[in-house]
């Protein structure tokens, strides 16, 4: 579905153009027409790739979507692969993709399995005439900041979503089945958000030094702020990463402590029950010269001495916390 299609000149928006008038622009000096398209036919892509030129093998990564984050150059074009990360109602992680093909007087973005959208980087461009005279570069660096800066908001949720299992850890009661579900879970999510834009660091870095891709040439400094985005958001996800396996951990340790402290558990009431038990054996043996047999009080000194061992155990255990 073509969502706008605009022909830009010496930094200013010319007009909203037909797709029929697309090689009418693109050939004027200092003119470059953005296409946005969302969840396109294969017969509209295979037009777009008609007028602008495409390559074959990036059209056919484009239609056929779900590769990883990456900048491909067939000659004078770039290929970028972004993915697109949000969380729906119900905490869960959505992965879209945004494929963009650059040349010199062209930008076409394919937006797939994902709703939100990129008027407002056209708004953004079209606010700054003096950067959007750079061309299809800038707006290549428009498009990737935008992804860049909507993976801040997971991020935070995810960390947010860690912070209150580990509070629910260590509250009285708690599931510890459903403690370490929710912490699987939730590495998943991070492992899915990792996959997502550890590759795109290692792609930008094309973009800044060396042989820099003509349509890049003089936006260096706005390349290398994506990257220093970039790199805070890897770090903020290996931490979150790190402070997960130590949360699961001591979760796991903390089963261990509550199966340890149902062990001495058992073990207290056993010796409560076993001293009596071990009195009341040896008398029931019956044998004709034990000589308390003969007392009479016997029994209820029996008793007694039962009941002190059991509340002398009892108090002993109490102190130790074994019951």
């Amino acid at each position: 579905m073509l969502i706008n299609c605009v022909a830009y000149q010496d930094g200013k928006k010319l007009t909203d153009i037909a797709q029929a008038a697309i090689r009418d622009y693109v050939v004027r000096p200092d003119c470059f027409v953005w296409v946005a398209l969302k969840d396109p036919e294969p017969s509209e892509l295979e037009k777009m790739s008609e007028e602008f030129g495409l390559h074959e093998l990036a059209v056919e990564d484009a239609l056929r979507g779900h590769q990883l984050a990456k900048i491909e150059e067939y000659g004078d074009m770039l290929f970028v692969v972004l993915h697109l990360l949000e969380l729906d109602q119900s905490g869960q992680v959505r992965t879209g993709e945004v494929a963009v093909f650059v040349g010199a007087n062209y930008v076409l973005s394919i937006r797939s399995r994902s709703d939100l959208g990129f008027l407002g980087v056209r708004a953004r461009c079209e606010r700054e005439p003096q950067l959007l005279r750079f061309g299809a570069g800038f707006v290549l660096y428009a498009l990737m900041d935008a992804v860049v800066d909507r993976y801040f908001p997971v991020i935070t949720a995810l960390e947010q979503e860690l912070d209150a299992i580990e509070e629910r850890m260590f509250t009285k009661g708690s599931s510890s089945r459903n403690n370490i579900e929710a912490l699987y879970e939730l590495k998943r999510k991070l492992m899915l958000v990792q996959h997502s834009i550890s590759p795109l660091e290692e792609a930008v870095g094309k973009l800044l030094g060396g042989r820099v891709p003509r349509v890049c040439v003089g936006l260096h400094e706005y390349y290398r702020d994506i990257y220093d985005h970039l790199e805070r958001v890897v770090k903020h996800v290996e931490a979150i990463r790190d402070m997960l396996n130590t949360a699961i951990q001591v979760n796991l340790s903390l089963v261990s402590l509550d199966d340890s402290t149902i062990t001495k558990k058992f073990a207290a009431y056993g010796a409560l029950f076993a001293v009596p038990t071990l009195i009341a054996g040896v008398y029931g043996m019956n044998f004709k010269d034990m000589p308390e047999l003969q007392l009479d009080y016997g029994y209820p000194v029996a008793i007694l001495v039962m009941l002190l061992l059991d509340v002398l155990l009892w108090w002993r255990f109490k102190h130790a916390n074994w019951i």
